[in-house]
């Protein structure tokens, strides 16, 4: 183009450029406009070459198209949005299960809103009411079921994370092998010869915790010699401490190992063990569970069971938009690993 003279193609000065279409990237990606609402609506494995769909991203993103989310969705009756009902956002964990239900969600149109249930002991207030009409579906921890009531009439798809697989209420389950974590935690503790635990347990009734406690009985019973006490307490490090103290200065023999349900919850048995003078873990070998932050900030550190809390997020979304579009939700547990760190030892010789 010589210097001074205007792009006839360019708009007018003033007047907005119009704004690309699916048909514009089908022509620029040589496919079919079919093909363009299969690939960026994230329907193409299996119907679509890895190739073809690279083409249509790369097009699309050079003309800078969007989609029009807004006319698809009134088009299709859908706000493509979920609720994701969580005990709290200040648990790590959760905020690691939010950012991977997040992480899906952007991936194919779909919004996010969290609700972090008040109170996981007690019952919680329907959060939306009226507004249930602006969601198209719900993700709920079982630690926050009773938040669900007022929901389950409207018959919204309903995913469950970490559930009864008995329970056919929801339209798919994401689990965790949390018995398999609590047997690993278990067999690690009878090999280096442990034999009286304390199981300092969460009082919050929910099946993942009751899967808990039955694995770690399962899996004691093997050993003839093993003893075992269950002491109940919320999940936070202060009730913790308080009710680790109070089981160390009752009149049993002092436990040689504590399993906890919680690296919240072994945090606090920590404390309690310093204040009672002893030392982790040459007097008593202290277990978590989820793999927190905190693991790692404690000294010694904790050993503890990694929960792969972002997976958990990802397939919860995952499955829940497989309901919502009429797809099968992925199936199986998701795997969790024992993670050995200073807080276990072989007990002290009597």
């Amino acid at each position: 183009m010589a210097d001074g003279q205007a792009d006839r193609t360019a708009a007018p000065s003033g007047i907005a450029a119009p704004r690309p279409t699916s048909r514009d990237v089908a022509r620029a990606a040589g496919v079919s406009q079919a093909t363009v609402s299969l690939v960026l609506g994230g329907k193409w494995r299996g119907r679509v070459s890895e190739r073809t769909a690279d083409a249509v991203r790369d097009a699309a993103r050079e003309l800078g198209y969007r989609p029009n989310l807004a006319a698809r969705n009134l088009r299709l009756g859908r706000t493509r949005t979920a609720l994701l009902v969580v005990p709290a956002l200040t648990n790590e964990f959760f905020a690691w299960v939010y950012t991977g239900a997040a992480s899906v969600a952007a991936e194919r149109g779909f919004g996010v809103v969290v609700y972090p249930a008040p109170d996981v002991n007690g019952r919680a207030r329907d959060p939306f009411g009226s507004a249930r009409a602006a969601l198209d579906g719900v993700i709920a921890s079982s630690m926050a079921t009773e938040v669900l009531g007022a929901l389950h009439s409207s018959g919204l798809p309903l995913v469950m994370l970490d559930s009864d697989p008995a329970d056919g209420t929801a339209a798919a389950q994401i689990n965790v092998d949390i018995a398999d974590g609590m047997r690993r935690v278990a067999g690690h503790l009878l090999a280096l010869g442990h034999r009286r635990f304390l199981h300092l347990a969460s009082s919050v009734r929910s099946w993942t915790f009751d899967v808990r406690a039955r694995a770690l009985a399962e899996t004691l019973a093997a050993a003839p010699d093993a003893s075992v006490r269950t002491v109940r307490t919320e999940l936070a490090v202060d009730p913790a401490r308080a009710a680790a103290e109070a089981a160390l200065g009752g009149p049993d023999p002092l436990p040689t190992a504590i399993v906890c349900d919680s690296d919240m919850i072994a945090a606090g048995a920590c404390k309690a063990v310093r204040r009672r003078g002893l030392r982790v873990p040459d007097h008593v070998s202290v277990t978590g569970f989820d793999d927190l932050t905190l693991a790692t900030a404690l000294e010694p550190e904790l050993t503890t069971v990694a929960l792969p809390a972002e997976r958990v997020g990802e397939r919860g979304m995952t499955a829940l938009i497989a309901a919502i579009d009429g797809g099968a939700p992925p199936v199986g547990d998701l795997p969790v690993r024992l993670v050995t760190r200073g807080s276990t030892a072989p007990p002290p010789r009597r």
